[in-house]
């Protein structure tokens, strides 16, 4: 079952059992299903709402940061449990482990690439092939930390 379809079988459950704050978090995240297959003109595959999913978790994280800044613990609560929501649809994380051990691999192997070893000019390069390399399977804040951090030392 694609995730698409899984997503829509998930909100007709919570219709069912009446399960209002996991069904306007689901319909959130229909909604921006809808509305990148209606403003790119595609049909979505599971990497696609991987995407959204991630998008709409980061817009979540950042609302929590500024409702606990202005002392709104309520809305925080809220935005926190949406963000539990839709952390069911994405695939297994990578470990920090993981993450650092990959972006290593990465590093080097750009680095005999360019025949030098890599500067912090280089970030762009680096982060573009892990974009492509983690995209879904990390946060990609904590692959860019790991990226400084295979620069610095």
């Amino acid at each position: 079952m694609s995730l698409k379809a899984q997503i829509t079988e998930d909100m007709k459950n919570a219709m069912r059992a009446k399960d209002a704050e996991r069904l306007g978090t689901i319909r959130l995240l229909t909604a921006a299903m809808k509305q990148k297959e209606v403003d790119e003109r595609v049909e979505l595959d599971d990497a696609m709402v991987v995407a959204i999913v991630d998008k709409l978790i980061k817009q979540r994280k950042d609302s929590v940061e500024a409702y606990l800044k202005a002392e709104r613990q309520d809305l925080a609560d809220k935005e926190s449990a949406e963000i539990t929501v839709l952390q069911a649809y994405l695939p297994a994380r990578l470990s920090a482990e993981e993450i650092t051990a990959g972006v290593a691999t990465l590093v080097q192997g750009l680095s005999a690439e360019l025949g030098r070893p890599l500067t912090g000019g280089d970030m762009g390069k680096i982060m573009g092939a892990a974009k492509a390399q983690f995209s879904g399977k990390a946060d990609m804040g904590q692959v860019s930390a790991a990226i400084k951090a295979a620069l610095a030392g």
